[in-house]
This record gives structure tokens, C-alpha cells and sequence, in this order.
């Protein structure tokens, strides 16, 4: 799988110099073949950062390549409980569902073409594709999204043999990190300000986008953009929002798409739209993902953006409101706080009632709002753009090497 990017040139009026050190850094690894595994090609903000990091890559020339693990409904309804469970959720399934799991992996070791120098299977989904690595010099990392600072101990014990077996981990946040035996690294997950999600769009096309859904430009917008997702709790979100109402006349939009690999969407979508029946200014979008430029306008268009998660892996969407300037207010769990510094870059809250008053905090203190927003913007720039994302991956692959 190739995706199409932008040349490294387009960086330079926001990075300077710093192009020109990846281009250093890659200089003893041209030619060196990388491959990026994970289990959705599209939805989800893996698939995003895998659609930017590789041709990136590429253009480093480094020969790069990015594979899908595929998987069923049923594989799927298995890791999406194993995503639930390793964010520190119950898990109901039994042998059946490790057998699901080991199947589908066999299948995929079956098809996969995993002989490369530096393979990178991302989250748990392809984990146990370390069963087909093959003999000789090659270097394997488990790059883990997600947060494991609380696995369920039933699902931890079965994907952990694959894990150990990696020369490295990358985690988002030093409290994710598990005992392994391997090396532990940190990795920020990274978004791209060139992409259609985070460029400057002209005020006229997201009046445009705000017309077409229905939506007043004259007045106030509280935003959460979100797959549907319990744990990124919707339907907290709509609850905080008929607080808000009470004192302040504003709009929600709870716009979200699907992933593959997240069979639960539509229950969650369903159970949103029951929270917010009878309010006209609530907006559900659901989102295809081939739409971007929406939901870049929607955030651009926005008063407030919101991400009440109850569990976050990192939560990028936070990443691409504060590049915006946008005021956020934000759950403190996962690695939104590595974001949302408290009163530095957005307010943290940790309730329905607690999203509640930092919302209604900022609607009365516009000019903190703002002064939040351009901080955040500046703590993006220097923490969690995708060329920082592609600087670590080549220093990882040369200490891998023995070169660092």
C-alpha cells in the first residue's frame, strides 16, 4: 500500500532547519526496507499517521511499505473487545475468541510479506504476526497506541508472549509502558499540518460546510470530533452540552466515521441520538472517512472543542483543535494531558459536570480562551507534528543498527 504525501520542501516555511536534519538522519539508511503493519486502511488515527509516515519514508528513500492485517466481523468484535479490556474494561469472551484471534492471525502470516529489515506491527490487532518472522538480521517493534496502564489481566496474559518477543516497544506515554524485556521507547503520535485535516481553509468554505449541515455561523459551537465510540463517551458529551444550554445559547456537533476494525459504531451512533432527541441544536454527523476538509472546517468553525474520552490512547483530534487555535477542553486521561497542559494549553476536566463549568468557563472568558489557544498551537509545533513523528523512527531504526 503507497499513499500520497507531501514533499518534504512544503515543510520548510514551518520547520526550517528541521527538514534538513531528516534529510541527515536518513542519509546511511537510503535503501533500507521498512515495513508499517496494522488493521485498517482507513478510520482511525493509525491509518492517518501510516498515510503520511510512510510516504515520508519514501521520500527519504527509504523503501517503505505499509500492509493491512485483514480480518472478519468476528476478528474484529475480538480485538474491539480487546481494545475495551486493555483499556482497563471488563472482558465476557472465552477460548472461543482466542481461537478467533489465533485463526485470523495464521490466515495473515499466510499472505503477508514480512521479510524486511525493519518491520513495525502497530497495536494489538497484528501482534502475533511475530510468529512468521523470518531467520536472519532483521529488527521487529510493537509500536502499542493505546493506553495499558490498567490492562484486563485475562487479555494482558494472552497477547503478552507475542510481545515479548519484539527487539523493542514504542508506547505514547511513559505511563502505557509494561515490564518487557525488550527496550521501552516513547513515541508522540504526530499530525500533519499540511494535510487537508489541518490546512488553513478559506472562510467561505467552512460557512459553506456549516450551511450544509445545518448549522448557524452566527452563533456559538461547541465541537467534539470522535469515532462514535463509548470511550469517547458521546453521550457524556451531550449531557455536559444541556448543562452549558442553561446559561449560554450554543450548538453541539458530535461529528465521527467509522473504522474497520470498530464493529460497535452504529449501537454507539444509535445510543447518541437518543441522548440528544428533541434538541434541534444537536448535530450528529457521521462522517465518511474520505472527509477531511469537513471536519478540518468544523473544528476551524468552532467556539469550544471538546474530547471527553474516558480511555484515550493519545486522542489526536486534541492535537489538530489546538494547531487551529482553538480553546479545549478535554478529559485527563490517556495522553490528552501531555496535550491540554492545565491553564497552559486547554482546561482538563475529569465529569460530565466538570466538562460542564470549564466550557461554560471559557464561553464567559473569551480572552483566555484565546490566549489558551494560541499557547496550544505553539506547544503542537514544537511536540506533535509528523516530521518530529518520522525524526524518531530514524533514529530508531539507526540505534537499531548500531549507528546511534
Amino acid at each position: 500500500m503507497i499513499a500520497a504525501g507531501p514533499t518534504l520542501d512544503r515543510y520548510v516555511p514551518l520547520l526550517g532547519n528541521e527538514v534538513e536534519e531528516l534529510r541527515a538522519l536518513a542519509r546511511p539508511l537510503a535503501g533500507a526496507e521498512v515495513l508499517m503493519v496494522n488493521s485498517t486502511a482507513v478510520g482511525g488515527g493509525v491509518a492517518e499517521l501510516l498515510g503520511r509516515v510512510v510516504p515520508l519514508l519514501e521520500e527519504l528513500n527509504l523503501r517503505a511499505e505499509w500492509q493491512v492485517f485483514a480480518g472478519g466481523k468476528d476478528f474484529f468484535e475480538v480485538t474491539k473487545a480487546f481494545h475495551n479490556a486493555l483499556h482497563g474494561g471488563a472482558f465476557h469472551g472465552g477460548p472461543e475468541a482466542f481461537e478467533v484471534f489465533r485463526s485470523y492471525s495464521e490466515r495473515n502470516l499466510a499472505r503477508l510479506h514480512l521479510d524486511r529489515e525493519f518491520v513495525v506491527i502497530h497495536d494489538p490487532q497484528p501482534v502475533a504476526a511475530i510468529d512468521g518472522r523470518p531467520a536472519g538480521p532483521g529488527h521487529w517493534v510493537w509500536r502499542c497506541h493505546i493506553d495499558l496502564s490498567n490492562p484486563n489481566p485475562a487479555v494482558w496474559e494472552f497477547l503478552q508472549p507475542w510481545v515479548v518477543r519484539y527487539d523493542a516497544a514504542v508506547f505514547s506515554s511513559p505511563s502505557f509502558a509494561r515490564q518487557l524485556p525488550c527496550p521501552q521507547y516513547l513515541f508522540y503520535p504526530s499530525i500533519d499540518p499540511l494535510a487537508d485535516k489541518n490546512r488553513t481553509l478559506e472562510p467561505s468554505f467552512v460557512r459553506s460546510v456549516l450551511e450544509h449541515y445545518g448549522i448557524d455561523p452566527g452563533r456559538k459551537l461547541l465541537v467534539q470530533i470522535s469515532r462514535f465510540d463509548r470511550l469517547k463517551d458521546p453521550v457524556g458529551v451531550v449531557r455536559a452540552y444541556r448543562i452549558v444550554k442553561r446559561y449560554f445559547d450554543c450548538q453541539l456537533v458530535l461529528a465521527g466515521g467509522t473504522a474497520d476494525d470498530d464493529p460497535e459504531g452504529a449501537a454507539v451512533l444509535d445510543e447518541t441520538r437518543e441522548a440528544a432527541a428533541g434538541d434541534p441544536d444537536i448535530h450528529l454527523l457521521q462522517l465518511p472517512p474520505d472527509s477531511p476538509l469537513e471536519i478540518n472546517a468544523l473544528q476551524t468553525a468552532a467556539t469550544i472543542v471538546i474530547q471527553k474520552s474516558l480511555r484515550e490512547g493519545f486522542g489526536l483530534t486534541v492535537a489538530e483543535a489546538l494547531w487551529k487555535k482553538k480553546p479545549v477542553v478535554a478529559s485527563a486521561v490517556g495522553g490528552i494531558p501531555t496535550q491540554v497542559v492545565h491553564k497552559q494549553t486547554g482546561l482538563l476536566a475529569h465529569s460530565v459536570e466538570g466538562t460542564a463549568y470549564q466550557i461554560r468557563y471559557l464561553l464567559a472568558h473569551p480572552e483566555l480562551a484565546a490566549r489558551l489557544g494560541a499557547q496550544g498551537h505553539e506547544h503542537v509545533r514544537e511536540q506533535f507534528l509528523i516530521t518530529g513523528n518520522v525524526k524518531r523512527y530514524l533514529c530508531l531504526f539507526l540505534h537499531m543498527r548500531g549507528k546511534l
